[in-house]
């Protein structure tokens, strides 16, 4: 009889789930069970940081519907993924993480933490596999738990349980795909309808936004229609981005990253219908945005206060494509007078943010930058957008819809693009990803340029170079504070990633565009361009929470 080890048949579990990828960086605790089940078929996208290895599985979830799976040895390779962790439990992603644990039979072993007091500070799900009669079914659990909950699990198994014999070949369980609850959408209740109903069609000013559940639900299409039967405008949360990309009426982003059209527009509303969303904070500009508007929420889980505010007034506990198909029936169709030409015009042709400033010699403005990227950038590259200051701008490619774009800012972090990048790349690999970054989010795990080389991933990554932590910058002078503890000289980013073995270009002529693109469109592969951008512009989001001191 063939031997049989614990870590094979840990693997063999997570194969049973239908896990073709794995985001991974080996150490004692994990490598016999990654190399298992590398053995069995799975793509391992072997990365340099374990932080990465959770980012990518999160961009991973996000893009495939699926649960993103990613494995870390214990100890030091578990907490190197803490920032990560809050970040896809507050996005809502299923994750699945293979994490091992110190050996149980070890007097001393110099990795060893308590990891699950760490884990569910985080806000995850810790499981400790300690018998091992029932591994196999204990993983199953993990990833019906991941499904069902839309949250990440850490599973932590002992290295030396994993390398136990097995004296029997025990019958792996059902995957936990045949145990979800299979269940309809929630209908919308009739008085709930006819109370929201009556609510707009005694508003005169509508927006009708959109946010991840609506784009989850499939409800774009009922929202456009029941925008134009109350003539409203449409708009989406920054996740949801571009699902009315095509519609003239668009507003674009409702919330900090708003562009002055918008916010004039929001201004105007005395009613705001927020479909599957949290309604959170940053979307209200905490209810600076739409403070007047009385706010309608349509969502599964409806709520009235959303991260330490009151976030909607009235409620339609549904799905959020149900709901609206119902409401675009019973909302009494008028006459368009919002939707006219010159809110078309306004929306069409007002600039972004319209300050002026003025740049340095020899350096960029970055709503020119993203103004010659929407320009010349094939429509059906993939986009990730990271975070920093000049996430604002790369928010603002009108042309771009929701399904070529992802953003997960849930916990505030930088530093998570280019995993983010790879993640999409993983689960996209026919496509091209473009990755919009700033230099010091960019430089914080430069480090898997060499995932992306190695793997032959096709991303290109367009960075935003101001030489600085562009938000921390603008807030230390707003404070009238020295800003050298910000500022470190730009780095030449072409000549790292050629470093690298990829492609490397400094753009400081938007009119090489065209010609980049298509040159990078027939060489395929990866590369970074640097775009050298001012610090002396500042994006909207920064002027209005943190005003800079006049010059002296």
């Amino acid at each position: 009889m063939v031997e049989r080890k614990m870590y094979g048949l840990l693997a063999e579990a997570f194969r049973q789930e239908g896990v073709d990828t794995c985001f991974a960086l080996l150490g004692d605790a994990n490598m016999n069970w990654a190399t298992a089940l590398s053995g069995l078929g799975t793509d391992m996208v072997y990365v340099r940081h374990e932080h990465c290895a959770v980012a990518a599985a999160m961009a991973y979830a996000r893009k495939t519907g699926d649960v993103g799976v990613a494995t870390v040895t214990c100890g030091p390779g578990l907490t190197q993924v803490l920032t990560a962790l809050p970040a896809a439990v507050r996005a809502q992603l299923p994750l699945v993480i293979f994490a091992g644990e110190a050996p149980l039979k070890a007097a001393w072993y110099n990795q060893a933490i308590d990891q699950a007091p760490f884990i569910r500070a985080t806000g995850a799900t810790y499981h400790s596999l300690h018998h091992p009669p029932r591994m196999a079914e204990a993983v199953r659990d993990a990833f019906l738990e991941a499904r069902t909950t839309s949250r990440p699990v850490v599973i932590g198994v002992p290295f030396d349980l994993q390398g136990l014999n097995i004296e029997q070949s025990p019958t792996l369980p059902r995957p936990s795909t045949e145990l979800v609850p299979k269940v309809g959408p929630i209908p919308p209740n009739k008085d709930d309808l006819a109370d929201a109903a009556a609510r707009i069609n005694g508003a005169k000013r509508v927006i009708v936004m959109a946010g991840m559940g609506a784009v989850a639900a499939g409800a774009g299409p009922a929202c456009r229609l029941l925008a134009e039967r109350c003539d409203a405008m449409l708009a989406t949360t920054l996740p949801a981005r571009g699902l009315f990309h095509d519609d003239p009426y668009s507003i674009g982003v409702v919330g900090g990253f708003s562009s002055a059209a918008a916010r004039e527009l929001l201004g105007e509303a005395d009613l705001v219908i927020g479909v599957g969303t949290i309604l959170a904070h940053h979307n209200a500009e905490g209810g600076r945005l739409f403070g007047q508007a009385h706010v309608l929420q349509i969502d599964v889980e409806p709520l009235t206060v959303s991260q330490g505010r009151i976030a909607a007034h009235s409620h339609v506990r549904a799905d959020a494509r149900l709901a609206v198909e119902a409401l675009a029936e019973l909302v009494n169709p008028r006459q368009l007078v919002w939707r006219s030409e010159e809110t078309t015009t306004l929306i069409r042709e007002a600039p972004i943010d319209p300050e002026p400033y003025a740049t340095e010699p020899g350096l960029l403005d970055p709503r020119d930058v993203v103004a010659a990227l929407e320009a010349a950038l094939p429509r059906d590259w993939e986009m990730v957008n990271s975070s920093g200051h000049c996430s604002f701008y790369f928010a603002h490619m009108p042309s771009r819809p929701q399904e070529r774009f992802l953003t997960i800012r849930e916990f505030g972090a930088i530093g998570n693009g280019i995993a983010f990048a790879m993640g999409v790349a993983a689960a996209r690999p026919d496509e091209t990803i473009v990755l919009f970054d700033g230099d010091g989010s960019l430089l914080m795990h430069i480090q898997e340029i060499e995932t992306i080389r190695r793997h032959g991933m096709n991303i290109l990554i367009c960075v935003m170079n101001d030489g600085a932590y562009g938000s921390e910058i603008h807030k230390l002078r707003s404070e009238g504070l020295p800003d050298d503890g910000a500022v470190f000289g730009r780095p030449d980013f072409a000549a790292i990633a050629r470093g690298f073995g990829i492609g490397g270009e400094t753009i400081g002529d938007l009119s090489d565009l065209p010609r980049l693109v298509a040159q990078f469109s027939r060489r395929g592969g990866a590369a970074i361009w640097d775009f050298p951008v001012s610090d002396k512009v500042l994006s909207p989001v920064i002027r209005r929470a943190h005003p800079q001191r006049a010059s002296t």
